[in-house]
């Protein structure tokens, strides 16, 4: 890969953009990978986030192939004329018997769990999937698509708060137990990673507007 300095170019980007709104969101109930559409809220706001990305001319979009990504993923689509790639791959974590619950409900009845889960340790919540096993499926598949980018290319990627969140990690080479402390995204909020030098890195997390130029940084 280019590095961000490399013919005086940016540097390919990857934009994480989180989907819109469901139920179950309002709800307050773990998704994981149960397949739930978007609300009438969720495609607007899809809308409105696409007009927006396509500022950025990416030359890619994937997209999980659970409803409410690849729904959010076509509003794209339909702004910029770029097909949709869509990877089982991109799901979000499967958590056994916590889908469907309320965030109340989890902390009822499996609170132990929950809480060795945000002390970072590992833990397959609801019998599912640990965050790094995530994370191994979905971070190989945003390498692959960003390695056939040109060299100041963007790819979009849209997927699921808790596998953007642990694919970010993974790339930027944070410590697994540390990935929670990047916070979660917004309904159709995004995260920005740069190619520098050294590898990826963070520049932008839960936006929901482009990014603007970073000034008196470190470089």
């Amino acid at each position: 890969m280019s590095s961000s300095g490399k013919g005086g170019g940016r540097g390919r980007r990857i934009v994480l953009w989180r989907h819109g709104q469901t139920a179950w969101n309002l709800e307050r109930r773990f998704q994981g990978s149960t397949d739930i559409e978007l609300t009438g809220t969720g495609v607007a706001q899809a809308r409105r986030a696409a007009r927006l990305l396509a500022g950025l001319r990416p030359d890619a979009i994937i997209a999980s192939d659970l409803r409410r990504a690849a729904a959010t993923a076509a509003e794209l689509a339909a702004v910029t004329g770029l097909p949709v790639t869509h990877h089982p791959e991109l799901r979000e974590t499967y958590a056994g018997v916590w889908q469907g619950l309320t965030h109340e409900e989890i902390i009822e009845r499996h609170g132990e769990e929950y809480a060795a889960w945000k002390r970072g340790e590992p833990v397959r919540r609801g019998g599912g999937e640990l965050e790094t096993e995530v994370a191994d499926r979905a971070a190989p598949v945003v390498l692959q698509q960003a390695e056939k980018l040109p060299e100041d290319g963007t790819l979009v990627v849209v997927s699921h708060g808790g596998t953007i969140r642990t694919t970010i990690g993974r790339l930027i080479q944070l410590e697994s137990r540390s990935w929670e402390s990047l916070g979660g995204l917004t309904n159709c909020c995004w995260s920005v990673l740069g190619e520098g030098a050294r590898g990826w890195r963070l520049l932008e997390h839960n936006a929901g507007t482009l990014p603007e130029p970073v000034l008196g940084d470190d470089d």
